[in-house]
């Protein structure tokens, strides 16, 4: 009995993947060359600035100690996640983060739109113990962010880099008082910068 083209392809391992490739890859084109070209995705969302010199610092913190892993920064256009967060992220969010912290794994809530949901002080005291603002959170504790200070040595050079690289809108007097920021300023500190500057430009948008 003659077997049809749907049997022979899925009895034929080779055929079979190089299918899927091909499917694959189509969907690729077809998904993400379009977004690449769409203006609200490469436009900065109005109102957004650029980080601060202390945020800066914060976020390469953030980065080193495995935030990002944990937690998210994009909320999906989904009922259940904008009730919970607000506004689902847009892609002009990010179009001046490098590297982009999008996630996919959520140990802890989503923090794109984080900032000034809760004061310096809370975010202070959760940094440093969890479970004195959240009892049942299973984050560890990061005591010595409050000890290791900032010298601002570096801080110009990366503002510079995000000017010219990625057209971060930093002017000449930002860069110039950029060390003073963040000179003797702690990681807590730091961190705290960034996280209060996350998603605020969408602020009470839906």
């Amino acid at each position: 009995m003659a077997r049809n083209a749907h049997e022979i392809i899925e009895q034929n391992t080779g055929i079979l993947m190089t299918l899927i490739v091909v499917a694959i890859s189509f969907a690729t084109l077809v998904e993400i060359p379009p977004q690449m070209h769409q203006q609200e995705n490469n436009t900065p969302v109005v109102g957004m600035k650029p980080w601060s010199a202390l945020a800066l610092e914060g976020r390469d913190v953030y980065i080193r100690e495995g935030c990002h892993v944990c937690h998210t920064q994009m909320v999906r256009p989904l009922r259940a996640e904008t009730e919970r967060y607000g506004a689902y992220s847009r892609g002009g969010e990010s179009v001046w983060d490098h590297p982009f912290l999008w996630g996919s794994k959520r140990t802890g809530p989503d923090l794109a739109r984080v900032g000034q949901k809760y004061s310096d002080d809370w975010h202070h005291d959760h940094l440093i113990n969890p479970r004195s603002v959240v009892p049942e959170s299973v984050m560890p504790s990061y005591p010595w962010l409050a000890k290791n200070t900032l010298n601002g040595e570096e801080t110009q050079k990366k503002m510079r880099l995000f000017k010219d690289q990625f057209g971060l809108p930093y002017t000449e007097q930002d860069i110039e008082a950029a060390p003073d920021m963040v000179q003797g300023r702690t990681e807590l500190e730091a961190v705290i910068a960034y996280l209060q500057q996350l998603g605020i430009a969408m602020k009470d948008k839906r």
